[in-house]
C-alpha cells in the first residue's frame, strides 16, 4: 500500500496539455497592482465626500454654540 510513495507524491499528476486546459477565469487572476479602490471610490470621491462631512461638523458645531449661548453676535 505504502511502497513507493515518494515517488507517487513527487510524480507529476498531469501532462503539460492538460494543464493547459485549465486557465483561472476572467477576472480571477492575481495582479500585482493593488487597487486603490476604497468602497469602490476613486481618491477623488473620497476627498469630496470628507471635505462635505468637515463642513457639516463645522456647521452643526456653530450652529450649537449659537443655540447654547457660548457665542453670538
Amino acid at each position: 500500500m505504502f511502497d513507493n510513495l515518494r515517488e507517487q507524491v513527487s510524480a507529476k499528476p498531469f501532462s503539460d496539455e492538460e494543464e493547459a486546459k485549465f486557465q483561472p477565469a476572467a477576472g480571477t487572476e492575481y495582479s500585482s497592482r493593488r487597487s486603490t479602490r476604497i468602497l469602490g471610490m476613486t481618491p477623488i470621491q473620497r476627498f469630496v465626500i470628507v471635505v462635505m462631512l468637515f463642513m457639516a461638523v463645522c456647521v452643526i458645531g456653530a450652529l450649537t454654540l449659537l443655540v447654547t449661548g457660548k457665542i453670538g453676535f
